[in-house]
């Protein structure tokens, strides 16, 4: 379009002799017609400097900004007193005194959107600060907080002059100007006006009118951040809805406690840490040394396995990195810290809103000199089934590029095929193989026939053929006692003289620190521990106890626990910020022994079961948790195979089910979809195979998506085509944009596909939620209330909330008010509490055969039937989920399908009905 964009002064590539032409005809046209005050005649000049005349406005444009920066004259003024009877030469402008002073820019901010041909934009402006500095002039229109701009008047919001004494300084102070001026809630043209200022044809050169025609980019939008006030959206969204109840914060507020950060003194290096033997060296260096070290050596799980096991796996990385510079001193002689992989992969994305790879990257950054360790579920990676092979060897190659150094492969069915690849991976990637073998049973009672000495052994002995690094003793649930684990510590360290040992265990019974401490005196190099303040019960053993009962001894750690305890102070006050998530559980149970229930599982499958309506009932959710296991057939426990074990035993519970009923109905009933996939052979095979007739019964009819297969017969994923990388890269930029995905996300996709897609529409609304601390995160903002948001070094929010309007009745919208580094902003926060009721849900008739209802309550994920349609018993008809678990459920009987009730994203409760079926006779 051939409108005015940037207005300068001195007009550029003038040749001297054509201004003063212009001068001399504009001065002849007003003469001639006795003109006496400020006016703007305006010519057009080619490339050849011809020159047409246009026109004459009696009156003050909008360039006349510039004009008034070059020659230090006030138009505005001088037009008023020439009004009132004054002559030029009376107030001083005669021609031969008026001179330029250096140059002048000008540009007009509108609420129009270029890359839509300009059309003007409408809304609330919810932010607007303006800029200023030396040389910048402001000449504003209508903008302010909570101003409403409506299509029935000009688009103006401020016109930005800027003065230097170079042309290019003049461009460079108005983007300057330009970046700093802060709209949000309408569209404007500063992208459009930014992109021409830094065009290096129109700093460099004269332009014409072709300018943008030629340049079709100066259209496109630059992309903004807009960090500060998705912040503020978010907090007032938790301020106006609360968190999601998805999150499980459901207990007590969090702590007003905030936690002191101590400062502890550098110690002075002594030799090569055993990271920078790896860095240096490689994984066999690392073993070795592991092998030679004096002394039990310690991990720490706080950052991984401590809180998955007391607090539901929701603790947030800003909490990590404010204590990562006393940790990386306190606790600089350790073997590792974990702090990454399991369940923390899938809860940062889906419950806390953060990326997992930028908390690896950013707790690298600050810990640079201890080893990382990660849990790595064999070929399942870090998901809960298993993915092509490509997919494992990527992702290990990227966790490795990124950071991590030890990685814990493990299978949740102990099934070697499953944990070759996951070997084979790390080992390819470059990655220190830590190869674990799952601990059930009790290896010291030689009553408990089906995991005894000899099963060990010989897995062991397996998993030293394919080249591991070091070798863990992986005890979920709590179960290996003192004598088992002297008997079985020093069957390993006799057979495998040269191979680290390194032992795992939870403290739900507590004996934890015994077994430890046995553990090392048979043989271990390395035993798992955390911070006291999240240690015992479900968690992992004292860290504190095992460095004082150690002391003085052969298996003295080397951790001063003066500096150990001052970081556990630390923790002691940020576990009260999460009491949210605290599981109730105040003390160990020795049941652990009986139902086997892992550390990490037991408080996630506690809240989830008080979601699914059994809350009173988590005593027969334990015991149900060992019936399913031994339906399932005595199997390994640890996840993904509990989470099978806890699916299983929930359903049992919700419908009321007993082992002889399961068996008796098995091929009608609508098992949790990860109970079918187990029989599938998803996750491997069970060393002792899979009970029969159950899973003929659960498999009967069912097929493997895409395929003519009922199970696999083998590892699942060596049948899976290859992941195709580059297609799924093209969808994603297509859908969030390339510049939002990289090589990392490409894996968050491929194992949690909308898990992902989820926590990327999130971060669009609510950008980077690890900035905020978790209280706030949590609970919001008080009124009054002032809090500080570090975005990067040099970068901080002042924030604070000066108050909460009222729910609009016609758009059930609130503002709430907040003031941010000293100016307005508004956040409009739709209150969620005033959308339409639900409707009121029909029940399933139980003595009708064709009523379906729902087994769980849950969410429907999708519906595979229409109205019309014919099915036979065992035909999938809706998929439900409910706290990661799915199922789908089956058509009972024969016939058309009378009634579709539920549609995708329907909250539903058990019983409700969700399909009427008219069964064949």
């Amino acid at each position: 379009r051939h409108k005015k964009v940037v207005e300068t002064a001195p007009a550029t590539g003038l040749k001297e002799s054509t201004r003063e032409k212009l001068f001399d005809h504009a001065k002849s046209l007003l003469s001639a017609v006795k003109y006496k005050n400020a006016g703007t005649v305006e010519f057009l000049v080619d490339a050849d400097e011809n020159y047409y005349f246009i026109e004459v406005n009696p009156r003050v444009q909008v360039e006349h900004t510039v004009t008034e920066e070059v020659t230090g004259i006030d138009i505005v003024q001088s037009q008023i007193l020439i009004a009132s009877g004054k002559t030029l030469e009376e107030i001083g402008l005669v021609q031969d005194k008026i001179k330029t002073n250096g140059y002048a820019m000008q540009c007009r901010v509108t609420t129009e959107d270029p890359s839509q041909d300009f059309r003007p934009d409408t809304g609330t402006i919810d932010v607007f600060r303006m800029p200023g500095g030396m040389g910048i002039r402001l000449d504003d229109g209508p903008g302010f907080p909570g101003a409403n701009i409506t299509p029935h008047y000009d688009s103006l919001l401020v016109k930005i002059t800027a003065r230097a004494g170079e042309r290019k300084d003049a461009a460079t102070k108005l983007a300057r100007a330009l970046k700093e001026f802060r709209v949000r809630g309408v569209k404007t043209n500063k992208s459009f006006l930014l992109n021409v200022l830094e065009n290096d044809e129109f700093l460099n050169s004269v332009v014409n009118t072709g300018f943008i025609a030629n340049n079709p980019y100066l259209l496109a939008p630059l992309k903004s951040q807009d960090r500060a006030q998705k912040i503020l959206h978010y907090i007032g969204d938790v301020i106006v809805n609360g968190v999601p109840k998805s999150l499980g914060a459901v207990g007590p507020e969090p702590s007003k406690t905030d936690p002191y950060i101590p400062v502890l003194e550098t110690p002075e290096k002594v030799g090569p840490s055993l990271r920078e033997i790896y860095v240096s060296k490689g994984p066999r260096a690392f073993a070795d040394a592991v092998r030679k070290h004096e002394g039990l050596l310690i991990t720490d799980t706080t950052w991984r396995d401590a809180h998955q096991s007391l607090l539901a796996t929701r603790m947030r990385t800003i909490d990590m990195l404010n204590i990562a510079d006393a940790t990386k001193i306190a606790l600089g002689n350790a073997y590792s810290l974990e702090c990454w992989g399991g369940a923390t992969f899938d809860v940062c994305m889906r419950f806390l809103g953060e990326c997992p790879w930028d908390r690896l990257a950013e707790l690298r950054e600050e810990v640079p000199d201890i080893p990382f360790q990660m849990l790595l579920r064999g070929a399942n990676a870090v998901g809960y089934t298993s993915y092509p092979d490509n997919v494992v060897y990527e992702f290990c190659r990227q966790a490795q590029k990124n950071g991590m150094d030890v990685f814990r492969v493990f299978d949740s069915l102990n099934y070697l095929e499953n944990m070759r690849l996951g070997i084979d991976a790390v080992g390819e990637a470059g990655g220190i193989v830590e190869a674990a073998v799952c601990y059930t049973g009790d290896v010291s009672n030689p009553r408990n026939g089906m995991y005894d000495l000899e099963y060990y052994l010989n897995f062991v002995r397996e998993l030293e053929k394919l080249g591991i690094h070091t070798l863990a003793i992986k005890d979920m649930a709590g179960l290996l006692k003192p004598e088992s684990a002297t008997l079985l510590v020093s069957a390993m360290r006799e057979e495998f003289p040269n191979l680290p040992i390194h032992v795992h265990t939870h403290d739900t019974a507590g004996t934890g620190v015994a077994s430890m401490l046995a553990a090392g005196k048979a043989g271990a190099d390395v035993v798992d521990c955390a911070m006291d303040a999240l240690s015992g019960t479900t968690s992992q053993p004292s860290l504190g106890a095992v460095i004082a009962s150690t002391a003085q001894t052969e298996l003295d750690t080397g951790l001063d626990l003066a500096e150990v305890s001052a970081v556990n102070e630390y923790w002691e006050e940020c576990r009260g910020i999460y009491a949210p998530f605290e599981s109730g559980q105040k003390s160990g149970s020795a049941d652990v022994y009986v139902h086997e229930m892992p550390g990490g599982q037991y408080t996630n499958l506690l809240y989830q079961s008080s979601q699914l309506g059994l809350s009173g009932q988590w005593g027969q959710v334990k015991k149900s948790y060992a019936e399913a296991n031994r339906l399932l057939g005595d199997i390994v426990k640890v996840t993904p195979s509990s989470k099978v074990t806890g699916d299983l035993a929930q359903f049992l519970v919700a419908n009321k089910l007993s082992e002889d009923k399961v068996i008796e109905e098995a091929e009608r009933l609508s098992f949790p979809q990860s109970v079918i996939e187990y029989f599938q052979g998803f996750l491997g095979i069970p060393h002792y195979g899979f009970p029969e007739p159950l899973r003929s019964a659960v498999l009967k009819g069912k097929k493997i998506e895409g395929t003519n297969l009922t199970s696999f017969e083998g590892r699942p994923g060596a049948e899976m085509p290859a992941y195709d990388f580059d297609a799924s890269r093209e969808k994603l930029e297509e859908k969030w944009e390339s510049e939002n995905i990289r090589d990392v996300d490409l894996l968050s996709h491929a194992m949690y596909p909308a898990v992902f897609d989820d926590y990327m529409a999130k971060k669009a609304e609510f950008g980077k939620l690890s900035y905020l601390d978790t209280r706030t995160f949590l609970t919001g903002m008080k009124i009054g209330q002032e809090l500080n948001v570090n975005l990067e070094q040099g970068k901080q929010l002042i924030v604070k909330l000066n108050g909460i309007g009222p729910t609009d009745p016609d758009t059930g919208v609130v503002d709430v008010q907040f003031e941010l580094n000293g100016t307005t902003r508004l956040a409009h926060i739709k209150n969620k509490s005033v959308e339409q009721e639900a409707r009121i849900k029909t029940k399933a008739k139980t003595d009708v055969a064709g009523s379906v209802g729902s087994p769980m309550p849950g969410v429907v994920l999708e519906t595979t039937v229409s109205k019309g349609d014919h099915v036979k018993a065992g035909d999938p008809l809706v998929t439900l989920s409910a706290m990661k678990m799915e199922t789908v459920v089956a058509a009972p009987v024969d016939g058309t399908i009378k009634n579709v009730v539920v549609t995708a994203g329907d909250q539903i409760d058990v019983g409700d009905l969700i399909i009427e079926i008219e069964e064949k006779m």
